[in-house]
């Protein structure tokens, strides 16, 4: 399975494409980080990262695109940004009929380190151990964007060689990573008004 993992920002955009055998083996296919200016209007800056991602899909080919999920923030700019930029990028992803997941960053950092509290430093150090990598993908935000990516194929069917439940082979942070999505959705739930008579 080959993934597009993408860390959105408007200052930054993290790139980074995985393919993950069946095994689980995650091999990097490449990364990078897209800039836009601040000087720039804010058309101009999306358009630069629309036009960097449409290479990206063209070029890799990936069959998903994993995205972070927005959450709120106390700096409305910034989450209007990373909302505006996740908006780009999955209709570039839907123009071309690639399938868009979108993850929180606890399941993202539980997936890759088997923590989901664990710092950026601890999931860069985990991502490149999961690449083989010789040195850590800079910056953070690149490498954001492979643990989304690896997260994502982790999840999913494909790469666990079974139903996409992991009941075969499941590794320690998988298993952590589905303990920490049923978490967020049973909270989830408990907080809306008769959720548990649906």
């Amino acid at each position: 399975m080959r993934v597009l993992g993408v860390d959105p920002g408007l200052t930054r955009c993290g790139l980074g494409v995985v393919d993950v055998a069946p095994n689980r083996t995650a091999t990097l296919a490449g990364v990078g980080v897209v800039g836009s200016s601040h000087e720039l209007p804010l058309d101009a800056r999306l358009l630069v990262i629309a036009n960097a991602i449409d290479r990206w899909l063209d070029v890799f080919k990936p069959e998903v695109l994993a995205i972070e999920r927005v959450f709120a923030q106390t700096n409305l700019s910034t989450v209007m940004g990373v909302a505006q930029v996740s908006g780009v990028v999955m209709v570039a992803a839907a123009r071309r009929n690639i399938p868009v997941a979108m993850h929180t960053p606890s399941e993202v950092k539980a997936a890759v380190t088997g923590s989901g509290r664990a710092d950026k430093a601890s999931v860069t150090a985990m991502v490149t151990r999961i690449l083989r990598l010789d040195e850590p993908p800079r910056p953070a935000d690149a490498a954001d964007a492979l643990a989304l990516a690896i997260a994502h194929a982790w999840r999913s069917g494909s790469a666990l060689g079974g139903d996409g439940t992991g009941s075969r082979g499941t590794t320690a942070a998988q298993k952590l990573w589905r303990d920490a999505e049923a978490k967020a959705k049973l909270t989830k739930n408990k907080e809306k008004p008769g959720a548990a008579w649906r």
